[in-house]
């Protein structure tokens, strides 16, 4: 282990972490050390709490496989045998804000994969290649939260990671209006076919909270720093449909924009295929070499064949044309539980250690 930190995951039995774990194989940095989970789980080797419910198709780590899985609410005894940790509990919103808190308190940097702390307004919720500058509000988050060293940034929902990127790319031609429908994977909601017999042949209309979330976190990401606190962006206008769809992993979304300074396609090519973030520009473990990939044929990108681009950390787009009603239209796909959930933490992991957020303790 010599000087990897030591990676304590929060939530560890569920479908996010145990992609919290396969990701952290062999992680050239970070060392899972230590997962929690609740106290139904408590006092059980990994392998044995998660028995009968492994949900990757890849096996379980062998590093893992022994550890015995601690009570995430015994917060001090967890927190005292690990650098920083991953968050990805299914409890209540309050719950989780208070959980997440009562960690970072312990002087514990918390990467969470949860919604709870959203909109906690010195939380930085981060997209590394898009708004790496919202990180400065953790040094108010560590004044209000009386640490020197603990705090708390999350990931946003993995909706907007399909289109999110691409869109940004394009910020400098000031998108007005945005419509986007998103057609979302059932690893999304945490299941498989196996779980979920229901979506086989299947199409669902409705996600819970999702349009919400799809239409405003967007305006969060593209905010601005201002006294301590992350103030959204006022435009562009968004409003989306999410739905739910009979694939197992794969967030693919229809886009429609208008822009105060239409770009031609050939400007828009050029700036997705340029695109570059921080991780790139740092060259982390986990970060795409080539961020957003344009594919020519009119058929792509498919959820199957596209989504594990870049080891699943790369943003797939395709089927850019002008739109008689908006400006242009195009499609787009991430990896939901990859880019979208644990890879994207962990690339945020990543970030915060190269910026010398987490340190080992």
């Amino acid at each position: 282990m010599s000087n990897k930190l030591k990676v304590g995951i929060v939530g560890g039995t569920g479908m996010v972490g145990q992609r919290f774990v396969a990701l952290l194989e062999n992680h050239p940095w970070f060392q899972v050390t230590s997962i929690a989970a609740s106290a139904n789980s408590a006092g059980k080797t990994y392998e044995e709490s998660v028995s009968g419910r492994w949900k990757l198709t890849t096996e379980m780590p062998e590093s893992v496989k022994k550890i015995v899985v601690k009570d995430a609410s015994r917060v001090e005894e967890v927190a005292s045998d690990v650098d920083f940790i991953f968050c990805a509990v299914d409890m209540k919103k309050e719950e989780i804000k208070a959980l997440e808190e009562a960690y970072a308190k312990t002087g514990t940097p918390v990467v969470s994969n949860n919604s709870a702390h959203r909109w906690t307004p010195d939380v930085p919720m981060v997209i590394p290649e898009v708004n790496p500058d919202h990180l400065a509000a953790i040094e108010y988050q560590r004044k209000r939260l009386g640490t020197k060293t603990g705090f708390i940034a999350v990931k946003p929902n993995c909706s907007i990671q399909s289109y999110v990127p691409a869109l940004h790319a394009l910020l400098d031609f000031k998108p007005t209006q945005v419509v986007a429908c998103t057609y979302q994977a059932i690893s999304g909601a945490g299941k498989t076919f196996k779980d979920w017999p229901e979506m086989i042949d299947n199409v669902i209309p409705y996600i819970g909270g999702e349009e919400e979330k799809s239409e405003q976190e967007p305006l969060r990401i593209w905010g601005k720093v201002e006294n301590g606190a992350i103030v959204k962006a006022a435009s562009p206008k968004i409003t989306t449909q999410c739905i739910r769809v009979p694939v197992t992993d794969g967030h693919l979304a229809a886009s429609f924009v208008s822009f105060e300074k239409k770009p031609s396609k050939d400007e828009i090519l050029a700036l997705w295929k340029n695109f570059k973030g921080r991780p790139q520009e740092l060259g982390l473990p986990s970060a795409p070499k080539q961020f957003i990939t344009y594919f020519e044929e009119d058929n792509r990108p498919q959820t199957r064949l596209d989504r594990d681009i870049e080891n699943g950390m790369g943003v797939t787009v395709g089927r850019l044309r002008e739109d008689f009603i908006y400006d242009y239209k195009f499609v787009s796909l991430s990896h939901n539980t990859v880019r979208g959930a644990a890879g994207g933490a962990v690339l945020i992991a990543e970030l915060l250690k190269a910026d010398g957020y987490i340190q080992a303790k």
